[in-house]
């Protein structure tokens, strides 16, 4: 598939990428390496896992990243109350020894985490690492050795290699610095906030119902007010979902009712602080610049 073609796709998903972005997804998938894409949050990263998943009729499996995250949580555990329970089971019918540790420490009290899911699967899935700036370095070193080799070592069954490769897609925000060694391993794609135009592509894209007039100006007032000083800019899907409310209250026209404008920026600030620094003059500003 040319990236051309890629692109169309995504789009078809509702997912209007640059040419860059299309480009690095598809050079990602061609070549077999992870895609790193950095930016800041709601510019739309954890979304191309969900469309890539989409259109190549995969599963998409997703790890949360965190601090404080480790292989039990990332890679596989053992279902440890089953595993007493059957050596309660076993002691009463008098089975002791090898035989049990062997049964209990099989494929069937193994509990499969994202990692480990995501290379037993028959059909290649795309596997989201989402926000891989938020665990600590040691995790990131060890995921290192997953992406390198497709294969993970549980001392108990030996070493279990890949079924299929996943396709592989890690989100950073810009949290902490990544290492150089993860770096080298990806592909890299920066991902901003849309312009204007292909922000506006996108919200026709997935509200094909919404006026002319009022999606202009939607897009006007949303990128105006990334631009005040905010301690969360909102993102597409808060621009989406601000969308929806205002066609939902009926507003064809952001300065029509200045009350119910400003109800409605509870779906683009997410803080106390960013309620209190935008008042209803700044809002009513904002819509006629966008007007």
């Amino acid at each position: 598939m040319q990236w051309t073609s890629r692109q169309t796709a995504m789009a078809e998903q509702g997912y209007i990428a640059s040419d860059d972005l299309a480009m690095a997804v598809h050079l990602a998938l061609s070549l077999g390496r992870p895609l790193l894409l950095e930016g800041a949050a709601g510019v739309g990263k954890t979304e191309i896992a969900r469309v890539l998943a989409a259109i190549c009729e995969t599963q998409l499996i997703r790890l949360q990243c965190y601090e404080g995250l480790d292989a039990a949580q990332a890679i596989y555990e053992w279902n440890y109350q089953r595993q007493l329970l059957t050596i309660r089971a076993a002691a009463e019918d008098g089975e002791t020894g090898r035989s049990v540790e062997q049964r209990i420490f099989s494929e069937e009290f193994l509990l499969e985490r994202p990692l480990l899911k995501a290379i037993r699967q028959p059909k290649a899935p795309v596997l989201l690492i989402d926000e891989i700036d938020r665990a600590d370095e040691e995790f990131e070193a060890y995921l290192l050795e997953v992406l390198s080799e497709f294969q993970i070592s549980i001392p108990e069954l030996g070493t279990l290699t890949a079924t299929s490769r996943p396709m592989v897609i890690l989100t950073a925000n810009g949290t902490r610095d990544l290492s150089d060694a993860l770096r080298r391993r990806c592909l890299y794609a920066h991902v901003e906030y849309p312009d204007r135009e292909t922000e506006l592509a996108i919200l026709k894209a997935r509200c094909p119902e919404i006026e002319a007039a009022l999606a202009g100006q939607i897009i006007g007032f949303v990128q105006s007010l990334r631009k005040e000083d905010l301690e969360k800019k909102p993102g597409i899907a808060e621009m989406l979902d601000f969308s929806a409310a205002l066609m939902g209250l009926g507003i064809a026209d952001l300065t029509q009712d200045p009350v119910l404008l400003q109800a409605s920026l509870v779906t683009l600030l997410k803080t106390e602080t960013d309620r209190g620094n935008i008042s209803t003059e700044i809002a009513q500003r904002l819509a006629g610049q966008a007007a």
